[in-house]
């Protein structure tokens, strides 16, 4: 039964949202965000990647770096990028990209939820990459970045998402990527439905955002009882139904191990998969996996008996791992072995070719994991592998933002 509440939102002034929101600060990597802020003073991304501000060579976790987004969010409010309202509401956060559209409603669920299971992970977490947010929540004062949440449908729910639509928008507007996004805010009205609604289900689950999650949730306990923290134990996330959602491929590219020529490796796989030259590089079902090696693609389809009824066990990329990376490729542990790299489908097929182009390394191209498989390993109180979701659109950083104190 989840607690999921309405809050009193910071986010951009009138005309300022396309200037302001910016994709997730773990999307980037040190030099791309140094690159993506390049000339602009008003992007959030300066402020969740504070290092940007910094000579290349900065200790990204230094206490000034913080110190440093900190001063910038607070300079930003007082330029009047950002406004804080009056009150506590619900939001609406839609985002429309290739024809598509999801619309999620924008609240805050308690961090006990977190720890009881009625908001549920899929994926294990990083004790450094939690205490990189853990910095940055407590310097800016705010949670900056929406958990991803996803929810089984429900018709009060999508019923007064339909009908807070159907009026204007705070927010329209286009991102260079593409992606349309949209807020409102919904009627103080539509509250107790709301509320209701959540309370009355047995669990959500997040789809993307664990780390942010899981920070927020020890800035929470560590603030527990604190006069003044009081927003601190509750956590920004925006919930989306299940059938409106969209999951991408999350690929994979390995280093072909030493001694092993790229036809070696080929005559392996065979020996595990029955393996045919692929007419597409893309697994048009489950259960399906193209590799890329010696500048060739080949399909393989997962033998039946691969697959015993765990749910975790049966993902294709529980398969990929048990029966090709670990036995052929020597990595046991995805999660801190260099030689394997993730690659979001959002990229494409060419980007795996790329990647493979010195012939010493082989790419894996995977089926979309399904919400269903992912809500079956939450129910079960089990983790997925690392990197077995990309989901498309991101929500924007910038645009609805939790302060935690006031």
């Amino acid at each position: 039964m989840p607690d999921f509440r309405p809050f009193r939102a910071i986010r951009p002034a009138d005309g300022k949202a396309p200037m302001t929101a910016a994709l997730p600060y773990d999307v980037y990597d040190r030099e791309s965000a140094r690159t993506a802020v390049k000339g602009n003073d008003t992007s959030f991304l300066r402020i969740d990647r504070p290092e940007t501000f910094f000579p290349p060579d900065q200790d990204m976790y230094a206490p000034e770096v913080y110190e440093r987004g900190a001063a910038e969010f607070a300079e930003d409010i007082r330029r009047g990028l950002y406004v804080k309202d009056e009150g506590a509401c619900y939001y609406i956060y839609s985002l429309t990209m290739d024809g598509r559209t999801q619309s999620g409603i924008a609240g805050c669920f308690n961090m006990k939820d977190y720890e009881t299971g009625a908001v549920q992970r899929h994926e294990k977490t990083r004790r450094d990459k939690e205490e990189d947010r853990v910095r940055h929540i407590e310097a800016l004062r705010a949670q900056t970045g929406p958990v991803f949440l996803a929810r089984r449908k429900d018709e009060t729910l999508d019923g007064i998402t339909r009908e807070v639509m159907s009026s204007e928008p705070l927010y329209d507007f286009t991102s260079e990527d593409g992606v349309t996004h949209r807020v409102w805010k919904i009627p103080g009205e539509h509250e107790r439905e709301i509320a209701s609604a959540f309370g009355n289900m047995n669990r959500i689950y997040i789809a993307d955002g664990h780390h942010r999650c899981a920070s927020a949730c020890r800035v929470g306990r560590a603030h527990e009882n604190e006069k003044g923290f009081e927003e601190s134990g509750y956590v920004l996330g925006v919930v989306f139904p299940e059938d409106e959602l969209r999951i991408m491929a999350y690929n994979r590219v390995v280093e072909i191990p030493q001694g092993i020529t790229p036809e070696d490796l080929i005559k392996k796989l065979g020996d595990i998969f029955p393996l045919r030259r692929a007419a597409s590089p893309v697994p048009d079902r489950k259960g399906v996996v193209c590799a890329y090696a010696g500048g060739s693609w080949y399909e393989a389809e997962i033998p039946k008996e691969f697959f015993t009824g765990d749910p975790v066990g049966d993902l294709d990329v529980s398969v990929l791992q048990t029966k090709v990376l670990s036995p052929v490729f020597g990595i046991e542990d995805p999660r801190t072995d260099d030689r394997i790299r993730f690659v979001g489908g959002i990229m494409g097929t060419g980007e795996l070719e790329r990647l493979c182009g010195d012939n010493a390394h082989a790419a894996f191209s995977m089926y979309p994991t399904d919400i269903g498989e992912l809500f079956s390993v939450a129910d079960a109180g089990l983790l997925m592998p690392p990197k077995s979701t990309w989901f498309e659109p991101k929500l924007r950083s910038g645009i609805l933002i939790h302060p935690i104190t006031d």
